[in-house]
């Protein structure tokens, strides 16, 4: 320990994949070594490093608990001169209540000295750990020195600070707990998802606690991505005058040491050198890291992504090249007598724009046979029937190169698309991955003039014509939809706000354009409850976090 009471700090911030033990043993062994090498005290690593967050039905597997309680050992056994916080699945020494606990180690000198418990489970959105986890009644404080006394809270721990919340969702306030229980050090290891301006929400919320409480606060958070949860990173520390005084990156992996100063109500030197991005540039950053995580994750290395010209397909692929590199990103053009010279043309400026492959596969031999086969069921006239099939033809396209190259299929539905079924189950909608499915319209355009900022990737002409699916004659979006400023309103005000239809119809909209955009939500769940994972960015996406029945009769009642 240093001088004048001072902590010499070491926040790991990782990228941890579920499930793989051994690799995540050795980011924080690493973790360690560094930290003992810099001379810091204490190193924190984030909440439920050891399995990765969320570890999910895995905790009820006594072979993968016994296996990460058996790496733990082995990380405590490499904490000589040094103490270590790392989260990992605890069993739940009660003979009742569920088997495991949400845990954080207290590792030092070769030994598990003690552990911490979360007591705040959270069951709202993508959270479930009510499901898993044994919740703590209280929180021991550990010591770390004859000055120093560490309280120790896991994530959701810190999400009830009442000068933040309107409504808190707890009764407790644990870190008000561990204050009075004579912490003077807070630490706090998290997981916590990503949705655009969170980070900034963060900073607030523990400078709140930093300030009531008049403490310093370490926030350790993990950074990658997990199926559809993102996770930004962006851990720091802040002193009791709510002055962030340190912060790691965003969206990457980082390692940072800091000496608090705990005798100081604010900060003596300020390490904020990463500036996180703000607006678009954060989302491009997010959906970035989703892609490449989720493909890595699961074993592959590229992709593919069907371009029609139009402005979902080509920023998806953008994306996709950020994520992987224009190498591992492959375009495929499947035309047929609706698609536009002007679409084709757009498809190849944009692959050239990214340096990637294009193939050209028209489908138009494959959608006359279809309709030769189905004539006794087709009406004279085309309609929607034909529209899908056309879909399908190239789902099924793409789903034969990804399987004969070893890619997968990334899907380019929008959340505005999702939300009211306008994309066709089996066809447009397959995927391994949806990357701008939380991404209304109207910001897929801002995604689309930000990543031309500095020169031009996705042409101008996509950006400025009408978007359309081209599976029909002249066909455009806004034959089948509102204009899409009006439908992204009133999408934002239910699904994001939970703003009723009268409420909506209060807020200046048509009750008309209201009653039907609401009644296109309830008629597509079915389709989302079969959509690919889609990639969270904002605080209520469709997936995981969006629970409604499906075989119900509600609309009625939510609709009108």
């Amino acid at each position: 320990m240093g001088e004048n009471s001072t902590v010499r700090v070491a926040l790991g911030q990782s990228n941890y994949t579920v499930g793989d033990i051994e690799g995540n043993e050795r980011k924080i062994t690493s973790g360690i070594h560094r930290a003992r090498e810099e001379s810091a005290d204490l190193v924190v690593f984030s909440e439920l490093a050891l399995v990765g967050y969320p570890p999910q039905d895995l905790v009820k597997r006594d072979a993968f608990v016994d296996a990460q309680l058996d790496a733990l050992d082995r990380i405590a056994a490499e904490t000589t001169n040094i103490t270590a916080l790392v989260g990992f699945v605890g069993r739940n020494p009660d003979e009742y209540g569920k088997k495991v606990q949400n845990s954080v180690a207290v590792c030092r000198d070769g030994e598990i000295v003690g552990r911490t418990e979360k007591r705040l489970l959270p069951t709202y959105d993508v959270f479930d750990e009510d499901r898993f986890f044994e919740a703590a009644e209280r929180q021991p404080v550990h010591p770390l020195s004859d000055e120093t006394e560490l309280g120790v809270s896991v994530c959701e721990d810190a999400w009830n600070e009442p000068d933040v919340w309107e409504r808190p969702e707890y009764h407790e306030d644990p870190i008000e707990d561990l204050v009075d229980a004579g912490a003077n050090l807070l630490v706090n290891c998290s997981a916590s998802p990503f949705y655009g301006g969170k980070g900034e929400f963060r900073e607030r919320l523990f400078g709140a606690h930093a300030r009531d409480h008049g403490k310093w606060l370490v926030f350790v958070n993990q950074i990658g991505a997990n199926d559809e949860l993102i996770f930004d990173g962006r851990s720091f520390v802040v002193a009791p005058d709510g002055t962030v005084a340190c912060r790691l990156a965003a969206f990457e992996q980082d390692f940072a040491v800091y000496d608090v100063p705990l005798d100081a109500e604010s900060p003596a030197t300020v390490d904020v050198a990463h500036e996180p991005p703000i607006g678009p540039a954060e989302i491009r950053s997010a959906l970035a890291l989703g892609i490449r995580d989720y493909v890595h994750k699961t074993g592959f290395e590229a992709v593919v992504v069907g371009l029609s010209g139009g402005i979902d397909s080509s920023l998806t692929a953008a994306l996709a090249v950020d994520a992987l590199g224009s190498e591992n990103v492959l375009g495929v053009s499947m035309p047929t007598r609706y698609t536009s010279n002007a679409s084709e043309t757009d498809a190849r400026e944009l692959a050239d724009n990214l340096g990637i492959d294009l193939i050209d596969v028209p489908i138009e031999e494959p959608f006359e046979a279809f309709e030769r086969g189905l004539t006794p069921i087709l009406d004279e006239t085309p309609g929607v029937t034909e529209e899908n099939v056309q879909a399908r033809i190239r789902a099924t396209t793409l789903m034969a190169i990804a399987n004969e190259q070893g890619r997968l299929l990334l899907a380019t539905s929008n959340r505005s698309e999702l939300a009211v079924g306008y994309t066709t189950l089996y066809g447009d909608m397959c995927g391994a991955l949806a990357p701008i499915a939380d991404c209304p319209k109207t910001f897929v355009y801002d995604l689309a003039r930000h990543l031309n900022e500095r020169a031009e990737t996705i042409p101008e002409r996509v950006i400025e014509k009408p978007p359309t699916a081209e599976l029909r004659a002249d066909q455009t979006d806004e034959d089948d939809l509102p204009p899409y400023e009006t439908l992204d309103s009133i999408l934002a005000g239910y699904v994001d706000e939970g703003l009723s239809a009268d409420e909506l119809v209060e807020s200046s909209h048509d009750r008309e354009t209201v009653e039907r955009v609401l009644s296109m939500v309830h008629r597509a769940e079915y389709k989302r409850f079969q959509a690919a994972p889609v990639l969270k960015v904002s605080p209520k996406a469709f997936g995981v976090g969006w629970r409604y029945p499906l075989a119900a009769r509600y609309g009625d009642v939510l609709s009108g």
